[in-house]
């Protein structure tokens, strides 16, 4: 009898390949989802006066719908693959399943060209969140496959509106066409900025909200490059919930910085008068951008945030800081220049980028060893140094962690998914490995992540 192939033995052997193949590749369900995506390709307008060819979405018809759960309730997912390639879906904060992440053999053969997989898992946690490919990353997610998804507490804390914002650059020339995704100059160093600002698939869109309401804005960041300071300006605003999770107490919704990946809940009290035009302002070298216009509306609800109930807080377990082991990562350059390998999933044709002098190959069928191996269930410090210029929005998969202590600034014990790792900055944040499997690491600057700086931390029992 044959020896479990390539591809048995990456994703555990034949007993896993069999739970994993449940997990619905192209096969047909009993019961329908309660959601389905569609990965395909279409033309839109972008900017007013002509249709952007070539965008993705995870819908044929227009912008990637936003994805509202319930948090400790199970969902299904069919996502179709409509595209001429293959991708994948990751649930970009969520704690789930690791066979459910959506990462690329890591976890889950690709899904190809025409073929239908199924996600399924139960979210933990409340929050805003997102979703994207993991595959050929940078060109599907520069195209448009970005998406917000909501997980719903059990309670409603009072809001009258629920309004998730997808903020992203698009790469375009002056005549509304793709330009080049990158330049392989900037992708060595910060990344390359978009062209074109966006708020849904919209430059500088207006929503008229009721005068004296109480507004969620669900910020996130699902630009593959921009590191940015935001505000809210024109309205007593506070921010609530930073990357999924509740703040102690409410922050001004002012000097907001966000990188790619990361999340900001705002608590907006739309002013009384129509007059009083609020903006979402992004903060520039360049000077200040309004990135979108909230508009008062009809007679005034009279609300005030001080009605709106605490967001509780998510079950993060809280690690054991004394007798947790400490574990170093160095995000550096690659300390060698060989192009990465081909793959189903696209290369940039460049590896400029490393984590303690690895970098990562490429999304290949390897085997390939993790960064590192922790045990389930116990506390761990990680100390990340970045020994580069450039700013690194460090992701984890799978697994939230606690900021504690920064050599360049004063760090607020937030729960996160995503660390902005500053210029020469070294940071150190704790976990419990609660959730085994091989969980992806990378900067969330995506050149960066497809040139080399990337990796995987192993969760085993």
């Amino acid at each position: 009898m044959p020896g479990p192939s390539r591809r048995e033995f990456l994703l555990g052997g034949t007993a896993s390949l069999a739970a994993f193949a449940a997990g619905s590749f192209g096969a047909s369900q009993a019961q329908a989802a309660d959601h389905a995506l569609t990965l395909a390709g279409l033309d839109h307008r972008i900017l007013p006066e002509t249709l952007t060819r070539g965008m993705m979405s995870f819908s044929p018809d227009g912008p990637p719908p936003v994805l509202r759960f319930k948090q400790g309730v199970k969902t299904t997912i069919d996502v179709t693959n409509a595209l001429q390639e293959a991708s994948v879906v990751h649930w970009h904060g969520l704690r789930i399943a690791n066979r459910m992440d959506g990462v690329p053999y890591l976890t889950q053969y690709p899904i190809e060209a025409g073929q239908t997989f199924r996600y399924a898992f139960t979210p933990p946690d409340a929050g805003t969140f997102w979703y994207h490919p993991h595959c050929n990353t940078l060109e599907q997610m520069a195209r448009g496959l970005t998406g917000v998804l909501v997980v719903e507490e059990a309670q409603d804390p009072g809001f009258d509106r629920d309004l998730p914002l997808n903020i992203r650059d698009f790469r375009l020339g002056g005549d509304g066409q793709f330009i080049d995704f990158f330049k392989p100059r900037n992708a060595a160093r910060g990344g390359t900025y978009g062209t074109v600002s966006t708020v849904n698939w919209q430059v500088d869109p207006v929503y008229d909200l009721e005068a004296g309401s109480l507004v969620r804005l669900r910020l996130a960041v699902t630009d593959v490059t921009r590191v940015g300071s935001f505000e809210i300006a024109g309205a007593e605003a506070q921010v609530i919930a930073l990357d999924s999770n509740p703040l102690p107490m409410p922050l001004p919704a002012s000097d907001m910085l966000l990188a790619p990946g990361q999340r900001a809940d705002i608590a907006l009290r739309v002013p009384d008068d129509e007059s009083e035009e609020v903006h979402l302002v992004l903060n520039r070298p360049n000077g200040a951008k309004v990135m979108a216009r909230f508009r008062p509306r009809g007679p005034s609800l009279q609300r005030d945030l001080r009605e709106l109930t605490a967001l509780p807080p998510n079950p993060v377990a809280e690690p054991d800081l004394e007798n947790a082991e400490v574990l170093d990562f160095v995000f550096g350059w690659s300390p060698e220049g060989d192009a990465p390998q081909s793959s189903l999933c696209g290369s940039l044709g460049y590896t400029f980028w490393s984590i303690n002098r690895v970098a990562w190959p490429g999304d290949l069928p390897g085997p390939f060893d993790p960064l590192a191996r922790l045990k389930r269930g116990k506390s761990y410090i990680l100390r990340l140094r970045n020994e580069t210029p450039n700013d690194h929005p460090i992701h984890l998969h799978g697994v939230s962690f606690k900021l504690l202590r920064s050599n360049k600034r004063k760090l607020p014990p937030l729960v996160t998914d995503t660390a902005l790792l500053r210029s020469q900055e070294t940071m150190e944040v704790a976990l419990v490995a609660d959730n085994p499997g091989d969980w992806a690491f990378h900067c969330h600057v995506i050149e960066h992540q497809k040139t080399g700086l990337a990796g995987f931390l192993r969760i085993e029992d």
